[in-house]
């Protein structure tokens, strides 16, 4: 699948990509203590709200897209050149921007799930087809690709029709999706994604009145979207309401029994009740789920190589890559973990693998450290 390269803006961009967003309690939990200035309670937008064009965008978006072009594909461009263009709508990343097309139109800011939905809503009125597609979980990179990892649960991006091919649009390019890849959800699931999200970002700052407004929202959307449940689930744990936080939770499982944030949640509000049982089978069903989940594998050797415990390291990183051996970034960490061990060989291997199963970009940076491990090969023998 062709990914068309949207996402030009900070380095930092790669945190964006959470457009689930869900809350996880800490055990044990910390007395909610309100905020000296009680927050503003957020307004909840209509469906139509959400999506409405301004005026001053539609107007752009005639004069730059479609009078200039007839042919789609020329229309997608020129959309994507509009979207981030200097002397047009400039879009900057922001990762708390969970904004209406209308709010990024006066912001020039937006997040994933925001510029997704933007962007599909642009490109329809172009009559290109798109829509929103969801990937269960990914796995992102800052610039800085030793230390600056972001797993999460998972992610939007657009996907486009033009002249019978397929494409993607994303905004966060430094993204490895796991094995199911995009798949397409339905305009309301798109909508409970916004809702919750704005339901999470409220509950942050204080306003439960706010959050549950937009969860409820959510559900309205999409009955049976569990990330909603499982934030509702928090929500009432902290007003409280444990038989509410319990039912919430239990019905996030019932929707998706391997959901990690439920799991967790559920298991520490099972102990808060006195439930050891219950909260101990939760916990192996999490442990069984991340067992073999190539993420969290990957995650996990990244946290030991942190600490220096190389070892472990590359025990996680060669589960990852038994569990997804396509990735190019876990064949990549794996290797970083065999040299700074002293395994050059294991690592010149890992390289290579690495170097074969990434682009042109990847290619060249792989290249570059294959070519670093042979000069150091020579001055090891040169020493003997």
């Amino acid at each position: 699948m062709r990914r068309l390269a949207a996402c030009f803006l900070a380095p930092l961009l790669a945190i964006a990509g959470t457009p689930i967003a869900q809350a996880q309690e800490p055990p044990p939990p910390a007395p909610y203590v309100a905020p000296a200035k009680p927050p503003s309670v957020a307004t909840v937008p209509t469906p139509e709200q959400v999506l409405a064009i301004p005026p001053q965008m539609r107007q752009m978006l005639q004069k730059q897209v479609i009078a200039r072009h007839n042919a789609r594909e020329q229309r997608l461009q020129a959309l994507v050149e509009m979207i981030f263009g200097a002397q047009a709508l400039d879009l900057q990343y922001d990762p708390n921007a969970t904004y209406t097309v209308s709010e990024i139109w006066q912001n020039r800011r937006a997040n994933c799930l925001a510029f997704t939905l933007l962007f599909v809503t642009l490109a329809r009125e172009a009559r290109i087809q798109a829509r929103v597609q969801e990937v269960d979980r990914v796995v992102s990179w800052y610039q800085d690709q030793n230390q600056g990892v972001v797993y999460s649960v998972g992610h939007v991006n657009v996907g486009v029709l033009v002249e019978g091919r397929n494409g993607t649009v994303d905004l966060d390019r430094n993204i490895l999706y796991d094995r199911r890849g995009p798949h397409p959800i339905t305009g309301e699931r798109a909508l409970a994604h916004f809702y919750n999200n704005r339901g999470a970002e409220r509950m942050a700052v204080g306003d439960l009145v706010g959050a549950r407004a937009f969860f409820d929202a959510a559900l309205a959307q999409d009955a049976d979207f569990s990330a909603t449940w499982n934030n509702l689930g928090v929500l009432d744990s902290r007003q409280g309401d444990l038989a509410g936080a319990r039912a919430s939770l239990e019905k996030a499982l019932r929707v998706d029994d391997r959901q990690d944030a439920a799991l967790t949640n559920a298991s520490v509000l099972y102990r808060r009740l006195g439930l050891p049982a219950q909260a101990q089978a939760l916990e192996q069903r999490l442990q069984s789920v991340q067992r073999v989940d190539p993420f969290v594998q990957y995650m996990q050797g990244a946290a030991a190589e942190r600490r220096g415990d190389l070892a472990t390291a590359i025990r996680y990183y060669r589960r990852a890559v038994q569990l997804y051996d396509n990735a190019h970034q876990f064949h990549f960490g794996l290797a970083r973990a065999y040299f700074l061990s002293g395994q050059v060989a294991r690592a010149d291997r890992e390289l290579l693998r690495a170097r074969s199963l990434g682009g042109t970009t990847e290619q060249a940076r792989y290249q570059a450290k294959l070519d670093s491990l042979a000069r150091l090969r020579t001055q090891q023998q040169a020493r003997r």
